[in-house]
């Protein structure tokens, strides 16, 4: 029996993989001698095979989970996994879950197994959830989780944090934890702030550095974790935009204190405050610079002039010019 999980949620994704494997142990084998789980990038071409091929032990069946597995360098490997497949080479009593949470490869074999394991009958996509859906489905896991939430604080959570289904995941954990009556509007604001300084805002924090280097870890963490480039972009820009309001701000008056900013241009006093810092080290010029360079690629993209990822890659690789 073969098993391919896949698709861009992969909060979901691995947890139907987990569930997978508990239900094997449950039913087939508690002891867990006839369940192996492989790094499909890291772990030797024999390893791999050895695992694939071998008979199970004291149980009618053995279950070999395999991680991103499209995402390896090795093709030869990958040739005899898709020769294996095709001929229908692999033990009947293995069963064989492949699961891929990052980008496949590029190569021509990569591809040709891809093809193949999404033609199998137990192939699993886990695509993100509509957001006309995302609200029910907050409220359903908070829910379970022993806790109750308002229809507007379930919408604006889905709403503000539903791109990264990790970090809605640990927000539902912090909530229900945080609340122990029903979770308002207010809760969630408080939380939702946090993201932009944890996650975008260290991001354009390194960008406006001029540090190249984690400026791109941070991105490719963010697009690893399922974050559309679009929804990356659209953070970038605002954050780029509240660091200029804030220049002016300052230049017009060097005793505004990020209180009377955030009250002046309507701002989270939390993010006024973590910007403070970054904007203070750059003129109003240097900043309108990146902001301009953004918005030259909102309009190239808005207007089929290129691909938006690419756009990003450049901009972040050009990041050291504002310093």
């Amino acid at each position: 029996m073969l098993i391919y999980i896949h698709g861009p949620n992969t909060f979901r994704s691995q947890g139907y993989l987990k569930q997978t494997i508990e239900r094997f142990k449950c039913e087939r084998d508690p002891q867990g001698y006839n369940v192996v789980r492989l790094d499909g990038v890291k772990d030797e071409n024999g390893k791999i095979l050895d695992a694939l091929l071998a008979a199970p032990f004291l149980s009618p069946k053995r279950l070999i989970a395999i991680d991103n597995i499209l995402s390896r360098q090795d093709t030869d490997l990958l040739a005899t996994l898709t020769e294996y497949i095709k001929n229908k080479r692999l033990p009947e009593d293995n069963v064989i879950v492949f699961w891929q949470g990052e980008a496949a490869g590029k190569t021509k074999v990569a591809k040709e197994l891809e093809t193949l394991l999404q033609k199998e009958k137990w192939a699993m996509e886990f695509k993100p959830i509509p957001k006309a859906k995302l609200s029910a489905w907050v409220t359903q896991e908070i829910e379970k989780r022993g806790g109750k939430i308002s229809s507007p604080a379930a919408e604006y959570l889905a709403e503000h944090a539903g791109d990264d289904m990790w970090h809605l995941n640990s927000l539902i954990d912090q909530l229900v934890a945080y609340q122990k009556k029903e979770i308002q509007l207010s809760d969630v604001q408080l939380f939702v702030e946090e993201k932009i300084d944890n996650n975008i805002f260290n991001m354009v924090d390194a960008i406006v550095a001029g540090n190249r280097k984690l400026a791109f870890k941070l991105l490719e963490d963010r697009r690893r974790k399922g974050e559309n480039d679009g929804y990356l972009f659209a953070m970038i820009l605002r954050q780029f935009r509240i660091l200029i309001e804030m220049r002016d701000l300052y230049n017009r008056s060097e005793q505004a204190t990020s209180d009377i900013m955030a009250k002046e241009l309507g701002l989270h006093p939390f993010v006024a405050r973590k910007s403070l810092p970054i904007m203070k080290k750059f003129s109003l010029d240097k900043l309108k610079e990146s902001y301009n360079q953004l918005q030259d690629i909102d309009i190239k993209t808005k207007t089929g002039q290129g691909d938006l990822p690419l756009f990003l890659d450049v901009f972040v690789g050009k990041s050291g010019i504002i310093i």
